[in-house]
């Protein structure tokens, strides 16, 4: 089968960075579907992957962890898709990626594909409202907060992939009041059509613009880039006995200016549950079936803003380019031809 993959971590600019392959067809574990797939989404982690991850000798490692696709076969103890079925899911980051034409998934972290979107419009969801669902509901436990008490939540970048679905889900699911960050008027624009109820510019001092819009203080934040920069303003903005929970990964994160204020941290990895198979790996799956209903109501839209025809190393190596250059709106997605 045809894929997509590297032998050594590099830049997007050498020849190498990526290479079409020709590799077995995947066998396939007790819980796993052989998946054709249709189209696939990039992320920041297939970039980190492909400058950060060295092979074993010989070996090539293929990225990739966004898919839509179709079930061509199932290992012998699946149970909840046939051949056939159109599916979507963000994978397992321990395992060979979505680049490529067939690809093996363990059916507990996919789900059945919205009925109303195309490949293209589905694979720009799964990775993105995996980590956003995680991030609300199993690390800030929003639905747990105060009922009596003004909550607002804080999304630090939330015009990315992450920031416009969990933007989406706090206004649709949570009655929190949702305020992104976002610096340019495009991207101030596509965060309160993603549901927003304000915003407010990352680039200048938080407090000041937070109680323009009335607000003293959060109590929910969402740092989705750059955290170890923002500290000294999450400290500043969030109430006592606060929430924190973050996505990114800073290199060094000094989070003692939160202790005054008891500030709870907590750190989101989507992988968690495929890469220990957790006693909740089954969660992905809800969450993934739920989201599609959400979708298919017109309640979650899809965050496609890029289309590319056609998966190979040289579209791939475009939608790494874009990644990489930390500008993105919305989700880059390769169709297969």
């Amino acid at each position: 089968m045809k894929a997509v993959g590297f032998y050594q971590p590099g830049s997007i600019d050498r020849a190498d960075a990526l290479l079409d392959l020709e590799l077995p067809t995947p066998e396939l574990r007790d819980y796993d579907l052989l998946v054709e797939v249709k189209a696939v989404s990039v992320n920041p982690v297939d970039t980190k992957v492909r400058r950060g991850s060295t092979p074993p000798e010989g070996q090539a490692r293929i990225p990739g962890w966004d898919a839509a696709g179709i079930v061509r076969a199932v290992g012998p103890r699946t149970s909840r898709f046939k051949i056939g079925d159109r599916v979507w899911y963000a994978g397992d980051i321990n395992r060979p990626g979505s680049n490529s034409a067939l690809h093996a998934v363990d059916e507990r972290i996919v789900g059945p594909m919205p009925t109303s979107l195309n490949f293209a419009e589905a694979a720009s969801l799964p990775l993105t409202t995996i980590t956003a669902w995680e991030l609300l509901f199993d690390r800030l436990e929003v639905q747990r907060a105060d009922p009596t008490d003004d909550n607002v939540l804080l999304v630090v970048g939330a015009a990315g992939g992450v920031g416009s679905i969990l933007t989406q889900l706090a206004r649709a699911l949570t009655g929190l009041t949702v305020i992104g960050t976002a610096s340019r008027p495009q991207s101030r624009e596509w965060v309160l059509g993603r549901g927003a109820h304000h915003t407010i510019d990352h680039h200048q001092p938080w407090a000041p613009q937070l109680a323009a819009l009335g607000f003293k203080h959060v109590t929910h934040v969402a740092g989705l880039n750059e955290s170890a920069r923002h500290v000294p303003q999450i400290a500043e903005v969030l109430c006592p006995e606060g929430q924190f929970a973050l996505i990114d990964d800073p290199v060094n994160l000094d989070i003692g200016p939160f202790k005054s204020k008891s500030i709870a941290i907590h750190w989101e990895l989507m992988y968690t549950r495929p890469i220990y198979t957790t006693k909740t790996i089954e969660r992905q799956h809800a969450l993934l079936r739920r989201a599609a209903q959400l979708v298919d109501r017109g309640v979650l839209r899809h965050t496609l803003t890029q289309r590319i025809d056609g998966i190979d190393a040289s579209t791939l190596k475009q939608a790494h380019a874009l990644v990489e250059r930390g500008d993105m709106i919305g989700k880059v997605v390769l169709v297969a031809q």
